[in-house]
């Protein structure tokens, strides 16, 4: 007669205790490999709107979906792989959003200009949404190994939270 396994015998099958401590702000830590797609940016928000939602940040949810949505469609133009890197955490009170691109830093002053022209008219929506939360943003080589770009954005809470509660005046107010 075959032998049956039960889910008793079988270590695999044995359910894992639940964590006990739910995601807090602080925790919040996720990084993700995108594919340099079209889609990407829009794949970008929805996994952030999950996180924070998971770590109770919803407060700041409109100024970091935007500061998403800029930084991985700028990198999904700029890069010359077929992926790149976004990393998101919450330390000090502050969100931080840096994503990563293949496009080299050119060593050619007047390209290099250009190029950084480029990438700062790709961003400027970004950087309104960072004046307006009291935040930073910018760009530069990258550190990591196989060089590339770094962008960046972050995005203090309290001004972030204000960010999307702004009252925006009625076109018919005198």
């Amino acid at each position: 007669m075959p032998e049956t396994r039960s889910a008793a015998r079988c270590p695999l099958a044995t359910a894992y205790p639940a964590d006990p401590t739910p995601p807090r702000p602080e925790t919040l830590a996720y990084s993700l490999t995108l594919p340099a797609a079209l889609s990407s940016p829009a794949v970008a928000r929805a996994a952030t709107r999950a996180f924070l939602e998971a770590h109770a940040l919803p407060d700041i949810m409109d100024a970091a979906l935007q500061a998403v949505g800029e930084l991985t469609a700028t990198a999904a133009q700029f890069t010359q792989a077929p992926d790149y890197y976004l990393s998101l955490r919450y330390r000090a009170a502050t969100l931080r959003v840096i994503v990563y691109d293949s496009h080299p830093r050119h060593t050619q002053p007047r390209l290099a200009a250009a190029c950084d022209t480029r990438r700062r008219a790709a961003l400027r929506v970004l950087a309104c949404v960072c004046r307006a939360c009291e935040g930073d943003w910018g760009f530069g080589e990258s550190r990591e190994p196989g060089g590339g770009t770094r962008m960046w954005a972050t995005l203090p809470r309290a001004s972030a939270a204000a960010y999307g509660s702004a009252a925006v005046p009625s076109a018919t107010a005198t």
